[in-house]
């Protein structure tokens, strides 16, 4: 019907959803990060980042054109490798999204602590030891409130609402580029040989790629896949709006890093080295020393919308993704309910919206949440280059609107870049990571008791390698090299080779791993619907 179709989500809309969610606190904060941790040599990190991201990306394109459906990317393991795989899957997924809809909160309560007039004296004691304070705590809450209740109406209302707010958000990190390299250009900031462009060696490029925030900032190409059922002609739209807004907010990324490094006193390093550059809000600093006060005002601001509108985003996409983890039945039926006026899963929203604030509550630095958000992403997208190679021995007679040409390469070559990326995001953070994620399998089992363990076993079979797969990166993060918090029994580089290895080997067992359960009859229902 028309009315419906008005309600859909076209290319204009779904680009400026992705920029709307790439580009939140990951600028704010990133190019500071990244600096500290590799120097000069950071703008090598944003580019790793970008690769690793469009590379996995790759795969989800294939899939989410196959299976145009909101939350989709809670289904795709299920349908290839039963339900356990599935339910580790989107449980590692959704906890990274219930992750970033409080961290986009932190970042804007840090910017409003740094607030230099004195009548803004109040928001001062919003953070203490980069941690947020319980006063800053209330903030934060209100924020997720507001990001749920903006979601809680309509699509209509997100896409209008981001559409507009995505303008403002590229347009000051522009603004921004162009003021700061007018007032102070430094190009010899980046040395004139290469201990000065690296001055702490070639690891921690790596490192800075998952630790400072840079694999988070480009995560969000998610929700483009999300969305599913509600975009406009999926079949053209969604590779189309992954690729476009991950191609501009890359742009953006780099030129930003390069324009934080070029932008310091040359006098600051000097003194402090990289290391020692300690900022509360980056770039809004970085204009004060650079005595372009408006500009620190239009940053501030922009710490609100940017956060904003990512937030926002994301209350969206967890919320989908949420209710639809309730089809792989572990998680309670009410939850996915859909509101039929306003086709948005409330229940699901209100869900989050608590347990994002429990999830803010425990991890109250930007950094420690980044981390948990890149890691427990890298680990759910795991799976998508598997189910990808797996369903073209299963379902070769299946509808592909984008068929990926280079799957055979692509797919493996994902799936090393992002167990190094996990790798990179050191110990102990990956066993972390690992043991929150192994926290919802009691949901997992207790279903599974109640449906009197139907299939269970075959659902094992389908998981071995992902199981496996798990302790082999905790074993590999523990005894690895310094540079990455390891023993060091495995030196830097060698530890690199012995992750590409033992993950063409976790690859391979999992694409011969597949099984065929209820799950892939769903799978052949939603993709007969698609448009060849």
């Amino acid at each position: 019907m028309d009315t419906n179709h008005n309600k859909k989500i076209g290319l204009f809309q779904l680009i400026m959803l992705g920029l709307g969610s790439l580009i939140g606190s990951g600028w704010l904060f990133g190019a500071w990060e990244a600096s500290k941790i590799a120097g000069p040599a950071s703008i090598i990190s944003w580019v790793i980042g970008g690769i690793i991201i469009g590379t996995i990306a790759y795969n989800y394109i294939e899939l989410g054109t196959m299976f145009p459906q909101s939350g989709g990317m809670s289904k795709y393991a299920q349908y290839t490798h039963g339900s356990l795989l599935g339910f580790i899957a989107s449980w590692a997924n959704w906890i990274s999204l219930i992750t970033l809809i409080p961290i986009e909160s932190v970042a804007a309560v840090q910017y409003m602590s740094s607030w230099p007039w004195s009548w803004a004296n109040w928001t001062q004691n919003f953070i203490s030891n980069d941690s947020i304070t319980t006063a800053g705590l209330l903030v934060v809450f209100a924020f997720i409130v507001i990001f749920t209740l903006l979601n809680y109406w309509s699509v209509a209302l997100l896409t209008n609402f981001t559409s507009v707010i995505s303008i403002f958000k590229i347009g000051v990190p522009i603004l921004t580029i162009f003021m700061l390299t007018l007032s102070g250009f430094h190009p010899a900031n980046y040395g004139t040989n290469l201990h000065e462009f690296m001055p702490y060696g070639t690891a921690p490029i790596f490192a800075a790629t998952t630790v400072s925030g840079i694999i988070f900032s480009f995560n969000a190409f998610q929700t483009v896949i999300n969305m599913g059922s509600e975009i406009e002609n999926p079949k053209r739209n969604i590779g189309r709006g992954i690729a476009y807004s991950l191609i501009i907010s890359g742009i953006l990324y780099i030129l930003l890093q390069s324009t934080f490094i070029t932008s310091l006193n040359p006098a600051m390093i000097a003194k402090n080295g990289w290391h020692g550059i300690n900022f509360s809000s980056p770039f809004a600093d970085l204009a004060i020393l650079l005595g372009i006060h408006w500009l620190s005002v239009l940053l501030y601001m922009d710490a609100f919308v940017s956060p904003f509108g990512t937030g926002v985003s994301f209350v969206a996409s967890s919320s989908r993704t949420l209710a639809a983890m309730v089809s792989n039945n572990h998680i309670p039926k009410f939850v996915g309910k859909i509101n039929q006026q306003y086709g948005t899963p409330r229940i699901a929203m209100v869900v989050n919206a608590i347990l994002s604030m429990l999830m803010v509550s425990i991890f109250r630095s930007w950094g420690t949440l980044a981390s948990v958000i890149s890691t427990s992403t890298l680990i759910a997208y795991l799976t998508g280059p598997v189910t990808a190679v797996s369903l073209r021995e299963m379902a070769p007679e299946f509808t592909r609107p984008f068929r990926a040409k280079l799957l055979k390469y692509m797919a493996p070559l994902s799936f090393i870049l992002a167990s190094l990326a996990t790798y990179w995001a050191m110990w102990p953070t990956t066993v972390e990571v690992i043991l929150v994620i192994l926290l919802g399998l009691p949901f997992y089992f207790y279903y599974e008791w109640q449906h009197g363990f139907n299939k269970t076993k075959r659902a094992f079979k389908g998981s071995f390698w992902m199981i496996g797969y798990l302790i082999f990166i905790s074993i590999m993060s523990y005894i690895g090299s310094k540079e990455f918090n390891g023993q060091n029994w495995i030196h830097y580089p060698l530890d690199f080779v012995f992750i590409i290895v033992g993950s063409l080997l976790f690859f391979y067992w999992g694409t011969v791993s597949s099984v065929m359960t209820k799950y892939f009859k769903q799978a052949q229902r939603v993709n007969a619907k698609v448009k060849k």
